[in-house]
Order: C-alpha cells, then sequence, then structure tokens
C-alpha cells in the first residue's frame, strides 16, 4: 500500500499565505513530527529556510538521546536544528499534559517573527481526541472547536499542515519512506486521559464506526463556524459594557443583559484579559454572588486564577498572585525606578510640572505604604486632605488603595502614586520637573 500523502499537502496549505521567511517544525522525534520535518524537507524551495526545533521538557531519562536523534535526522535531510529546554513542571491546578503544552509554547513564541511560520504535526486523531477531551469536560463551541489549522502565534502564524490526514497515513509514509523515529514510552501510560482515549477508547470507537475520526474532526469545523458567529455577537455586545482605562465591566449595563448574554459577555472578558476560559459554575457564581449582590456590600469570589470583585458601579478582575508583605523602600539617586510590588513598577521621567528634579536629587526618597491618618495638602488648595477621603473622591477600589506607593522625601510626604504631589513639593519649571508613573508588569 502507498500513502496518498506528499508533499503537495504542504503547498497546499503554504498557498494562502505570503511565502514565509522562515519556517519552524516542531519536532519531538516521534512518527507525526517526523513525517511532517520530512514533507517540508523534501520542498527544494523550503529546505532552506527549515529549522527544526526540540523541546527538551525534561521529563524523560532519555530526552538528551532523543534530542542526539533529532539533530542527527535534521542534519541528514540538510535543515537546521536547535534545541530549547523548558521547566515543565506542573503548578497548582495544571495536569502534567497542560504543563508540558504551556511550557513549550512559551519557548516557541519569541522564535516566530513576522513572515515566519512555526509547523506543528498535529494530525485528524489528535483533532479527535482534543474534541473529545473538550466534551467529556463540558466545553462550550469554542472548545468543541478543537484545534485551528492555523493561527497567530508570536508575531508571525502556527500552521498544522497535517490536521486533516489520518494518523494511517502518516504511518504507512514513515513506512513508505523508512522512516526511524522515537516512541515515547510514556505514551503508553493511561494515567493520562488523552493517552487512556488513544490507547483504549478511540481505538474501540473505530471498530463500530470506522470514519469517526473524519466525522469528529467535521463536527469540529462545524462549531468553529459557529463559534466565529458568536464571537461577533460577543465583540458588539462586550465594548458597550467594557472600559479600556481599568479593563473592567459595568455592571448596571452587564445587568440589562438576560443570563446567557451575560455569561457570553463574562466570557468574552476573560479572554480580553488572556485568562482561560472560566468554568460554568465560576460564571454563575460571578452573576449570583458578586453581580447580583448588594451595591453597599464588598463582594469577592476566588478562583480560577484570580479575584473578582466590585466596587461601586464596576466589576474588576484581579490578578491571583503571592504577595510579599509591603516594607518601606528606600529609592536610591541612580536609579529611576523601583519594583514595589511584584509586577508593579513605580517610575519617574523629566516633565514640565512636578517635583522639582534638584529637590529629588538631593533629598533622601523613601517609598512607604499607608499606615493609617496620612493627609496632604494639594496645590491651589489651602486645607490639608486625608488620603482616605482622597482615594474615596477618585473612585479608588479599596484594594488598590494600601499598594499605592506613599513617596517622601526627607520624611515628608511629597507624592501619592501618580495620583497627587504635594503642594510643598510641587513646581511649574520647563524640563526641571519630575513625574511619577506607575507601570503594570503583568
Amino acid at each position: 500500500m502507498i500513502t496518498p500523502l506528499s508533499a503537495e499537502i504542504i503547498q497546499s496549505v503554504l498557498s494562502p499565505y505570503k511565502k514565509p521567511e522562515h519556517i519552524y517544525v516542531g519536532y519531538s522525534g516521534g512518527v507525526d513530527s517526523h513525517v511532517l520535518l520530512h514533507l517540508c524537507a523534501s520542498l527544494d524551495d523550503l529546505r532552506g529556510k527549515i529549522t527544526a526545533v526540540y523541546v527538551h521538557h525534561g521529563l524523560q531519562a532519555d530526552a538528551s538521546l532523543w534530542a542526539e536523534h533529532c539533530q542527527k535526522i535534521a542534519e541528514s535531510l540538510q535543515v537546521n536544528f536547535i534545541e530549547l529546554r523548558v521547566d515543565a513542571t506542573a503548578v497548582s491546578g495544571e495536569s502534567p499534559e497542560e504543563a508540558a503544552r504551556n511550557a513549550r509554547y512559551a519557548v516557541l513564541k519569541p522564535l516566530v517573527n513576522a513572515n515566519e511560520m512555526l509547523m506543528m504535526g498535529q494530525h485528524r486523531d489528535d483533532q479527535m481526541e482534543t474534541v473529545l477531551l473538550q466534551l467529556f469536560r463540558g466545553s462550550g463551541l469554542r472548545g468543541l472547536s478543537g484545534m485551528p489549522e492555523s493561527a497567530f502565534f508570536g508575531k508571525g502564524l502556527m500552521i498544522r499542515p497535517l490536521l486533516n490526514v489520518s494518523k494511517c497515513d502518516i504511518n504507512q509514509y514513515a513506512e513508505d519512506y523508512d522512516l526511524h523515529w522515537i516512541e515515547d514510552p510514556s505514551n503508553q501510560q493511561n494515567d493520562y486521559d488523552r493517552n487512556f482515549l488513544r490507547n483504549d477508547v478511540i481505538p474501540l470507537l473505530k471498530q463500530r464506526w470506522v470514519a469517526c475520526d473524519k466525522t469528529v474532526a467535521r463536527s469540529a469545523r462545524h462549531c468553529a463556524e459557529a463559534q466565529v458567529v458568536v464571537s461577533a455577537v460577543a465583540d458588539e455586545l462586550f465594548y458597550p459594557v467594557y472600559s479600556h482605562v481599568n479593563k473592567t465591566l459595568c455592571v448596571v449595563q452587564l445587568r440589562a443583559h438576560k443570563s446567557p448574554r451575560q455569561q457570553l459577555i463574562i466570557r468574552h472578558w476573560f479572554q480580553s484579559l488572556g485568562l482561560r476560559m472560566p468554568a460554568q459554575g465560576f460564571v454563575e457564581r460571578i452573576q449570583t454572588e458578586v453581580i447580583a449582590a448588594r451595591e453597599d456590600s464588598d463582594p469577592i469570589l476566588a478562583g480560577q486564577g484570580c479575584f473578582i470583585r466590585r466596587y461601586r458601579d464596576k466589576l474588576y478582575c484581579l490578578k491571583q498572585a503571592e504577595q510579599e508583605p509591603l516594607t518601606d523602600i528606600v529609592w536610591s539617586a541612580d536609579k529611576t525606578a523601583v519594583e514595589f510590588t511584584n509586577y508593579r513598577t513605580l517610575s519617574y521621567a523629566p516633565a514640565p510640572a512636578g517635583i522639582l528634579y534638584e529637590k529629588w536629587q538631593k533629598a533622601k526618597v523613601t517609598v512607604k505604604f499607608r499606615s493609617g491618618g496620612e493627609k496632604i495638602r494639594l496645590p491651589n488648595r489651602k486645607e490639608n486632605h486625608s488620603l482616605k477621603n482622597l482615594f474615596q473622591e477618585a473612585g479608588i477600589p479599596p484594594w488598590e488603595r494600601d499598594i499605592t506607593p506613599l513617596v517622601y522625601l526627607n520624611n515628608k510626604l511629597a507624592a501619592v502614586g501618580d495620583l497627587w504631589i504635594s503642594a510643598d513639593f510641587y513646581s511649574e519649571k520647563t524640563n526641571g520637573c519630575v513625574r511619577l508613573f506607575i507601570q503594570n508588569e503583568e
């Protein structure tokens, strides 16, 4: 038997795109990625543009030997080769498979520049596994759409040329060309959900429904097409409710929508923030415990790696991260910025109005945090104002107030973050002043 698989599939997949300047091929040494690399290398106009990339996860004892094998294969195919090492240790709430995938994509993304591509060797059976896993997790349309054939990745694209090719055809191609590949022993361990499906469930399904990989893939495409329509509707609903300034949702406008549309907006919000899609139960808790809470309450909902909070008419999604106790910081004169939490930086820059630069340079500058009772007199005002009242007037959420840095010059309060400067230090002198800025490092 001769497989119908040929290099024409690579040419066909590339035809809609501008000719790439470089192609990275994710190459694990397994049969799927080996066949993909072999197909790409068989095209003379591509061979000089290809780099095979082996990601060393450090999870298998033979991983270094596999890297050597991959390098030799790449050399025999006359393509470039690089090895990248990652820490694929799973964190809380992450499966080993998910941790390895996240680590792999994180290290691959910086490689891909504009007009470049990363090719991956997933095939139609992989797509069926993905769709079934998402189905068993209760996923919606986005999850049931499976893996896209192409997607933006890094500054370029990720392409899966074999996504509509069967595993049977890939194996036949490897036999026809006498390819030598690596068999990862962990693939036989049914501890992993995907392996259980691949080894036990899908072979049984194919005994009854021979073409189920085709039909499931077709269903995934239907879901993907429907998701495009839903996403367009979600955009129309989302942006009138969303504030670009602080990435919040307006509670009053959110409440104007019925429950299904609220849920659509919330999911779109999570996507815009780069977070994992929230579970259905978590979305419902946001609705009942936070959105529907009394206006005078301070509801907090933790989960999905974040905190959901409400202040006045805004719904906030806050990073859930370990935070060391805030301590005083001495800001040395040779630094233009200091990190005051594990994800925020306070810096200064020249400005026509602000704190006189020569005063700043000569003073002992200290960054402190609220202990209670602090007051400040603002420019063009006679009275001192408590920070508590100023924060309330400005609509600063309570949780932001305690981590707003207070800047002292020679032990006298000179500025409150990048919000206010004390009248005692405020000046207007072209190019002779500095202003403070807070930058989020998330």
